[in-house]
């Protein structure tokens, strides 16, 4: 049983359950600091400054998290 780790989907899983803070740069140039809500295939929810936003995962270049992120899956854990 040799399970493939979904690097993307386990990094915003932990910003989202641990609400690590997290600076989220746009291909635009633009920046949105915040916690990470939500998110799925397509798009990520993120709450910043009291507001969320939707944005597009095509439209984001790099995520840079306040502090580290474990990429170790937990699975006795998982939501």
């Amino acid at each position: 049983m040799n399970k493939s780790i979904n690097i993307q989907d386990t990094f915003l899983n932990q910003l989202r359950k641990e609400n690590i803070p997290a600076t989220v740069y746009l291909t635009n140039g633009f920046q949105i600091r915040g916690i990470i809500k939500a998110f799925d295939n397509f798009t990520i929810v993120i709450d910043s400054d009291g507001r969320q936003q939707m944005v597009y995962k095509h439209a984001i270049s790099t995520f840079t998290p306040q502090r580290s992120v474990s990429l170790m899956q937990d699975n006795s854990s998982e939501e």
